[in-house]
């Protein structure tokens, strides 16, 4: 990193480290220019004096340092600047085109090679180390290096200007705050070094809130404190006494993290149970309503069919009582003919009597086989019925019953008829019949 510190510092510190500088391609007073800091990025012999065992960077974001170098000087030797009423021209080459972030965390990089805890530790650093200073600059962060050949894990950030005039400053929160008050001007009664001091506070103040930030965001959460104990004059007791509860302070985040990530995966297992079990109601509710549907219609089916059923059953009855009627009649049809004188009857006997009994015999038959039919068809349409209705089996038990006793009456019908009808006589020949006037 270019920055040595005393040994003593080093085997306490635990508070955050970060620090930005901007470069210009002539250089400062040290001779620090944009070409020397990417030299000593990449570990050139001539600027890297200060390392012991110089190792190649490890990029841990965006390009290489080759690349920061070839997009950086080609800006900066296309950058313009355009003064009030002049024509456009080349930047100075004193002007500052660089931004660079240095962020250094605790751990020496023997414990981090040997404590794997300690690994992790600087690892979760780096992470959020990268993401803030992306929340910061966005897509002017082109490069971030990790150099593991010094004592402290630390992290070198490159941050390109993106307008025209290639102007670094723009990117520091301290000088963009002092440009602004001293391009307001004194206030009233205020003089050239007071506007200066009241700029240079402003200065200061933007500054903080910039390591307050990167605080909250990065510190906090690795367990590191704001400032180190020489800064506020501190006892090692109470120094001690802050790391314990920065320590302490990280270990709460953690586990609130943790609490919180365990949350979030019940909210989402919960939701997808949720969607799961309303799925399966809708799925219940569909059935159901089908169930009930099909129910619904089997029970009409089971009332019309049962209803057609009754229906021949009357019907059935109802040409029963027409044959009982014309029995009746034919009996005393008979009768009627067993009283006329006996020469009439023997007269008429050869052919009333074939008539009356064909005629009763095709009324009957007739009467028979509508019934048999009717029977039959009021049989199959009392099965078709709902099986599955206590009701509409009952009631079709009653109707084969009736068909049943039905067929019994007819059985005893026919027995009444055969013993109505009178014998037959074979014709006598002797006797010579008498015509007719």
């Amino acid at each position: 990193m270019g920055r040595v510190r005393p040994a003593k510092v080093i085997a306490i510190m635990s508070f955050q480290f970060i620090h930005m500088t901007a470069y210009s391609r002539k250089g400062d007073s040290k001779g620090r220019s944009t070409s020397f800091v990417f030299s000593e990025a990449r570990r050139d012999p001539d600027a890297s004096l200060h390392v012991l065992n110089p190792s190649p960077p490890i990029v841990v974001f965006g390009v290489g340092v080759d690349e920061v170098e070839r997009l950086h000087d080609a800006a900066a030797d296309a950058a313009t600047t355009t003064p009030k009423g002049g024509k456009p021209r080349r930047v100075q080459r004193s002007q500052h085109t660089l931004m660079t972030v240095v962020a250094s965390h605790p751990h020496t990089m023997e414990e981090v090679r040997a404590d794997p805890d300690k690994r992790r530790e600087a690892a979760e650093w780096e992470r959020r180390t990268i993401g803030w200073l992306r929340s910061q600059y966005g897509d002017k962060l082109v490069s971030v290096i990790r150099h593991e050949d010094e004592s402290h894990y630390h992290l070198h950030a490159y941050i390109l200007p993106d307008d025209p005039a290639m102007r670094a400053a723009a990117l520091h929160p301290g000088q963009c705050a002092k440009a602004a008050i001293m391009a307001a001007g004194p206030a009233d009664g205020e003089d050239s070094k007071a506007l200066n001091k009241r700029g240079d506070a402003a200065y200061k103040k933007a500054m903080r809130e910039w390591q307050d930030d990167y605080h909250e965001t990065v510190a906090i959460p690795c367990g590191l404190t704001r400032l180190g104990p020489q800064r506020r004059r501190l006892t090692r007791a109470e120094w001690q006494a802050e790391q314990v509860q920065a320590r302490a302070l990280r270990t709460t985040i953690e586990r609130a993290k943790a609490v919180k990530e365990r949350g979030e995966s019940m909210i989402a297992s919960t939701k997808e149970d949720a969607a799961r079990i309303a799925a399966e109601v809708a799925a219940a509710k569909a059935e159901a309503a089908r169930q009930l549907a099909a129910a619904k219609a089997a029970t009409e089916a089971a009332k019309v069919a049962q209803d057609k059923a009754v229906a021949e059953q009357r019907k059935a009855r109802s040409m029963m009582a027409r044959v009982r009627q014309e029995a009746a009649r034919v009996r005393e049809a008979t009768a009627r003919l067993q009283r006329l004188p006996g020469a009439l009857r023997s007269l008429f006997d050869g052919f009333r009597t074939s008539k009356i009994a064909s005629r009763i015999r095709q009324a009957v038959e007739s009467e028979m086989e509508a019934l048999r039919r009717a029977a039959t068809d009021a049989a199959d349409r009392a099965s078709a019925a709902d099986a599955g209705r206590r009701e509409a089996e009952s009631r079709a038990r009653h109707l084969r019953e009736n068909l049943t006793e039905t067929g019994r009456d007819l059985a005893s019908a026919r027995r009444e008829l055969a013993a109505l009808r009178p014998p037959e006589r074979a014709p006598d020949i002797s006797t010579p019949v008498p015509r007719r006037s």
